[in-house]
Parts: structure tokens; sequence; C-alpha cells
């Protein structure tokens, strides 16, 4: 999440876009809350769904970000893992890890998510208590958008326990590049034929995209001795444009061609399983992610350089807004229940909301009290 998680980045360029990334996954679930393919758990007990053909039009403008957000965010903790590693020891590094990630996801998973959502279903007229909640929904252990933590932990781990940090150089190239995206297709085509997209499995895994999210760490790990997070190479990142942006392309145009016009009633066969929607799928995400993370990385190298107060207030807050932003969309949901509204302008109210509030209030915790150590 961060450049070093739970430490501020020195580099502005990697904290702007750690912010950006945040407010854009806020902002997204909000808007799947009120989605009928769902995607956050507000839209098991939602009172109004976009109308279908909006939420196409959405899903093919903003959906393709989604693909591969979470691809940046470990691109950029593998970017900083080696030099933690090797300057903390393993086992320091892994004792740090195990308290400022997996003490906030066990504390989530147990506590804080199902007594978050207890309102939310008790609003929505179901007679149930936080027990239920917990023991009830699938998956069990769900911890809300900590998942992340959950799985960065793991890898953490792993290349603490298995991992030497090298201080030679290593120039990473397009050619490299390429092979990852190729491994990222075949890889997750494969495990979505066990995982399809958007299963739930204990602890909320996310098991359907581990291969990005290792490919994505790996070229972090590696992209570390190049330089990767000082400066982007102009012609990889040039590269990386052309390709992210035609495939933001073409994501619409093909959803037209294939006649995709109910996102909820046709979206099974791209999920996985022996079907050419679901390899298409695949190319489509592992180009994205690739070539998309990089392109961002690049831009924000670019220019998302500003390191005024505002901006370091921000970044400061970054990531205590991931860890609140849980239960601040769905209590703003709940809120929200009432008003007259439909989804189309219900669900850019919440974003636009619970993103100043988890900004706001991630802020506060980290500036005015002694949490601050921990995110």
């Amino acid at each position: 999440m961060t450049a070093e998680v739970g430490q501020r980045s020195r580099l502005a360029a990697v904290d702007n876009l750690k912010v950006l990334l945040v407010a854009w996954v806020i902002g997204g679930h909000a808007l799947l809350g009120y989605s009928a393919v769902g995607g956050w758990p507000y839209d098991e007990v939602n009172e109004v769904t976009f109308e279908p053909h909006v939420e196409a039009v959405l899903a093919a403008v903003l959906g393709p970000s989604g693909l591969f957000l979470m691809g940046t965010f470990y691109l950029l903790s593998g970017l900083f893992t080696p030099e933690s590693v090797a300057r903390k020891g393993a086992g320091r590094f892994i004792r740090d890890r195990l308290l400022r990630l997996g003490l906030p996801f066990a504390l989530s998973a147990l506590l804080v998510w199902p007594l978050t959502l207890w309102p939310a279903y008790r609003a929505a007229g179901h007679d149930v208590t936080p027990w239920w909640v917990f023991t009830h929904r699938d998956p069990l252990l769900d911890s809300g958008s900590l998942w992340f933590v959950e799985i960065l932990l793991l890898f953490s781990i792993a290349y603490a326990l298995v991992g030497r940090p090298r201080a030679e150089p290593f120039t990473l190239t397009g050619g490299h590049l390429v092979v990852v995206t190729a491994g990222v297709v075949v890889s997750t085509f494969a495990v979505r034929l066990w995982f399809p997209a958007r299963s739930g499995q204990i602890g909320d895994l996310h098991v359907w995209w581990w291969p990005q999210l290792i490919a994505m760490f790996g070229v972090g790990i590696v992209g570390a001795r190049s330089g990767l997070a000082q400066r982007v190479p102009d012609r990889m990142w040039r590269g990386s444009r052309v390709v992210a942006a035609l495939t933001f392309v073409s994501v619409p145009v093909a959803a037209v061609v294939l006649g995709v016009s109910d996102l909820a009633g046709q979206a099974g066969p791209f999920l996985g399983g022996w079907h050419w929607e679901a390899l298409l799928f695949a190319v489509v995400e592992a180009v994205l992610v690739v070539g998309g993370s990089l392109w961002l990385l690049g831009l924000a190298q670019r220019r998302l350089t500003r390191d005024g107060p505002l901006a370091a207030a921000l970044a400061r807050g970054a990531f205590a807004a991931f860890f609140i932003q849980g239960p601040v969309l769905i209590v703003l949901a709940v809120l929200a229940r009432p008003l007259p509204f439909p989804a189309e302008v219900k669900a850019f109210l919440v974003a636009a909301v619970a993103i100043a509030v988890s900004f706001g209030a991630g802020w506060l915790l980290t500036a005015r009290t002694r949490l601050g150590r921990f995110l």
C-alpha cells in the first residue's frame, strides 16, 4: 500500500499515486454497493441498483481500472520490500508486518466488520445479530477491504523467509514484462478453473486474483534493483501507456460486439471455467495489470510530484483511510437509505462523502493520535 507499508514514502510521486489509488478504491467500492453485479458487501442489502444499461456503461468506462489497481498497490509494495528486509532483517520485518497488517486484519475480520454490517442488515429489515452476520456470510472471516493486507502479509512473510535482497543493479526490460504478462494470462485462466473470479474463500483470500498480485509484487521486487521507484524508463512508460490505452478502448468495443448489456446476467462465462470468454478476460486483465500499473507509476513520476503541506497530509492519512473505508462506506450508505434518490445519485454522493471522511479521519488518526506509529 505505502512505499513501505505503514510508513510514509519519501518519494512524492509514490505518495501522491498512493493517495489517488486509495481515493479511487473508496469511490469504486461505493459504486459497487449499488450495482447488480456486486463486488462490495452493501450490494447484499442495497435498496436501489443501477439501471442495467447505466451499469454497463459505468463498467465499460470505469471497470477496466478495477482490474489492475490492486496490482499497482502490490507493485508499489514490492518496490520497497527488499530494502526493508535488508535493513531490518527477516525477523524484525516479519514482526512489523504481523503488527501492522496482521493485527488490523484480525480485528476487522473478527469484530469490526461483523459489527459494521449488522446495522446495514437491520436497516434492510433483516432481524439478525452480529453473531449471525459473522457466521452466515460467505466467505467466513470476511474483513471488508482488508483482504488486501492479509494477502500482502502472506507475500511479505514468504519473501522474508526465502528471498534474498540483492544490491546489484538489474535492467528490467519490455521483454521481461511481455513474459510476465503471458505468465499472468496462463496462470489466471488455470486458477479460475477452480476458483472463479469473485468466488469466496475462507478469509476472503481472493485466490482467483493471486496470479496478478504475485506477478506485480515480484515485478516490484525485481524493479527495485532497476530504480523503478525513482523512474520508469521513458521507452517502457510510453509502451505501457499505449498498451493500457488500447486495452481500455477495446473493452467497451468488445462489450458491444459481444452483446454484453446486462453484467449481472451475462458475467458467468467470463469469470472462469473452460470458456473462451474466461480466457479473453484473463488476457485483458493481464495486459492491464502489467501495462496499466507501470503506466500509472510512470505518470505519477512525471506529473504527480507536488510535495506541499496538503499533499503530505493526504499521503499521511492514506493508509489509515484505506483501513477505515469499510465502516465509513457502510454507515454512509445506511444513512442515505431514506433519501428518495436513484442509485445513479446515491452512489456518487456516498462515494464523494466517503472519500472526504475517510481521508479526514485517516489524517486525524495518524497525525493526532499514537496510532500514527502503526498506520
